[in-house]
């Protein structure tokens, strides 16, 4: 489970979705199992960012020199505003640049259109070593798709079994699944949009389409919920993270990431060459 540090109640056991977890009455200003307050999260962030950089240098260099097929991947979803950049900035941002694959997922491409949905998210799964991150994901075709009516019930309502066969094939293959769902509150969101717009370094992230998708909050919920009763499983579950408090959502997601990878106990490789005789070399050599 990892190093608990100033968590109460691990987040991999607090903030997991389990059968009976419901989004109405969830709080998304809290911060399930976590005893200390914000200035604690910082001094944690620091120290477990330490802890998930020398893993996933290990996992890199495990998969570059001995053969590794191992990987993570880590899925988030969430409303417009909910934080999903600054995970990737903030807690992805902690590791080396180079073993880590970043993929947002927008609408599809005409070639995308050509194929299975699931052909672009097997596309850019992510290679042995690293950590991938999916910026919305293969969930759309049952949030995005479902609300806005561009399939009928009949054929999204196929795809929650379909997400979960290739998420156990995804698993089997040696890829740790991680996903997460930040949750923010409609009266957070309004106020980050609000924010965007006074701001004029943030314009480029407004999108007024974010208002027409605020409209169908109730339904978007709806479509959450059934995306947790449906795919929540042992071996790829959800977690509910609230994110009104990115500080909070942030220090959850580094610790789920981390606890992955310690989980994966990655080793550095043994060296393929005599390092007495590479050191004897070194030694004969003039600076």
């Amino acid at each position: 489970m990892g190093d608990k540090g100033k968590w109460a109640t691990h987040p991999s056991e607090r903030l997991r979705v389990r059968p009976g977890f419901a989004i109405e009455g969830f709080d998304h200003r809290s911060s399930p199992g976590w005893k200390g307050d914000e200035g604690d999260a910082v001094d944690e962030m620091k120290r477990r960012g330490q802890d998930l950089y020398d893993l996933q240098e290990k996992l890199f260099a495990e998969a570059k020199t001995a053969g590794g097929t191992r990987s993570v991947l880590l899925v988030l979803q969430g409303m417009d505003t909910a934080g999903k950049g600054g995970i990737v900035g903030h807690v992805v941002g902690m590791v080396n640049p180079y073993g880590t694959q970043v993929r947002a997922f927008g609408c599809p491409t005409e070639e995308e259109r050509k194929h299975h949905y699931l052909w672009r998210i097997e596309n850019s799964l992510p290679l042995p070593g690293r950590i991938g991150v999916f910026d919305r994901s293969h969930y759309e075709q049952v949030l995005v798709v479902r609300v806005e009516n561009l399939e009928p019930p009949e054929e999204w309502g196929q795809h929650y079994d379909e997400i979960n066969a290739f998420e156990e094939k995804v698993a089997a293959s040696g890829t740790a699944i991680v996903k997460c769902a930040l949750m923010v509150s409609p009266e957070e969101q309004l106020r980050r949009l609000k924010d965007r717009l006074d701001d004029p370094s943030k314009y480029w992230k407004y999108n007024p389409q974010d208002i027409d998708k605020r409209a169908a909050w109730d339904q978007y919920m709806e479509a959450y919920q059934d995306v947790f009763d449906r795919c929540s499983t042992d071996i790829a579950p959800w977690y509910a993270i609230p994110a009104d408090h990115k500080w909070f959502a942030r220090l959850a997601i580094a610790e789920l990431l981390t606890s992955t990878l310690e989980g994966l106990a990655p080793q550095w490789p043994p060296a393929d060459f005599d390092v007495a005789e590479e050191q004897t070399r070194i030694g004969a050599l003039k600076g």
